[in-house]
């Protein structure tokens, strides 16, 4: 019984730490990335679908995103949907190839991302932490059943305590490459 407990808490902090990541690759580092347009959903013929689906992007160099759309009479409509995105991002058209040039980062603005990156991370440690307090809730229901005994109990609460602290040791080491990756252009 311990043990499902553990595994279900492994199973929803390890899915805090795929949002926090997710949530990292959204933010520009002045470094082109493929990945920063993966929300980015386009009106492909009556159906949102991802940019992905629509059409092929590629990193061309450390500066430029890449974006031919498969279907030459998406070009309009792939352009606008990247404009409407939350990137700040500015696509130049040249016949069927879409190219995004990546903006050099002023110092001030990656201060602010950084401050970005510590706020997603604590959220991330939040989720995390909830999640221990559920865990532990749910093993004392079973001891207050007497299901398990004290010491099973204590010992659940220390797996799931040792399991909160590798996966927030997780965030704040993820949170660091990025700031690092934030500062270092």
């Amino acid at each position: 019984m311990i043990n499902d407990i553990k595994k279900d808490a492994a199973e929803r902090m390890q899915k805090c730490v795929d949002v926090l990541r997710s949530e990292l690759v959204k933010l520009r580092t002045g470094r082109a990335n493929a990945a920063l347009l993966d929300h980015v959903t386009v009106d492909f013929y009556g159906a949102e679908v991802p940019l992905s689906q629509a059409a092929n992007v590629v990193v061309e160099d450390a500066r430029t995103i890449s974006i031919t759309a498969w279907d030459k009479n998406m070009v309009g409509t792939i352009e606008k949907a990247i404009m409407k995105s939350d990137l700040g991002l500015t696509p130049n058209t040249a016949g069927t190839i879409i190219r995004i040039i990546m903006p050099a980062l002023t110092e001030e603005r990656r201060r602010d991302l950084t401050k970005v990156v510590r706020s997603e991370a604590e959220q991330a440690k939040v989720a995390i932490r909830n999640v221990r307090r559920d865990a532990n809730q749910d093993i004392k229901e079973l001891a207050k059943e007497k299901l398990i005994g004290s010491d099973d109990e204590k010992r659940g609460e220390t797996e799931i305590q040792k399991l909160t602290d590798q996966f927030v040791a997780r965030v704040d080491e993820m949170s660091a490459t990025k700031e690092k990756e934030l500062m270092s252009l």
